[in-house]
């Protein structure tokens, strides 16, 4: 059986790129430690805003976090109220000075991290959990995602012995480095205990600059 890898992780470097962006060797522990704090609080504080991405790039003694949510109204609040409100809070954590910027989702229907917190919510609330996987599938193609995989694990409608479902729709090529493919991973806490909910969603291919340039030499060539 073929072992699985992050889909994100495996694609560093290659059409993907980090969500921590700075370079350290002497602090690089309390460097990390702090991004996993400030990401977790953000996180925490703003679930409601549909968040689904955290980036972090450091230059000297200033952060810069860009926070990509589907709900930017939410985080910068009345008059940018609630924005300053998080950066004082974030300020006096990390003792750092710090700069925040928002980033929209346009189309959160198809945005992994999204659907799946979507998913888990919607298991939380004893939906059916065939039927939100279904839904979920429907609406991310509808949104002109070229594929769709949804697994479901744990003690699903409540079993004795916890499994693991999942379905498919349309391509989702996990083998090709250049397939464009966002990954989300959510919890469900249920009074079973929790389900945990995973989403691949294929958007196409990106085809870098020197593969481009390739093809279209050899192209020529014919």
């Amino acid at each position: 059986m073929g072992q699985k890898t992050h889909p994100i992780g495996v694609r560093l470097g290659i059409i993907k790129t980090w969500d921590s962006k700075w370079y350290e060797k002497k602090n690089y522990t309390s460097f990390l430690h702090e991004d996993l704090i400030i990401r977790k609080l953000i996180k925490e504080n703003l679930f409601h805003a549909g968040i689904s991405k955290i980036e972090i790039e450091r230059a000297g003694q200033s952060i810069r976090v860009i926070i990509h949510t589907a709900r930017p109204g939410i985080i910068i609040g009345k008059k940018g109220s609630e924005v300053e409100k998080l950066k004082k809070e974030l300020e006096r954590l990390s003792g750092k000075q710090l700069n925040i910027d928002i980033k929209e989702v346009r189309k959160p229907e198809i945005d992994a991290q999204l659907v799946a917190e979507n998913i888990a919510l919607q298991l939380e609330k004893r939906v059916a959990f065939r039927k939100a996987m279904k839904k979920a599938i429907a609406s991310a193609l509808r949104f002109g995602a070229l594929g769709v995989k949804v697994s479901c694990s744990g003690r699903l409608a409540g079993s004795e012995i916890a499994r693991t479902e999942w379905y498919r729709e349309g391509r989702v090529p996990l083998h090709t480095f250049r397939a464009d493919i966002y990954y989300g991973l959510a919890e469900a806490k249920t009074t079973y205990g929790r389900i945990g909910v995973k989403v691949w969603i294929y958007k196409g291919d990106i085809l870098t600059e020197p593969a481009a340039s390739e093809m279209g030499a050899a192209e020529t060539a014919v």
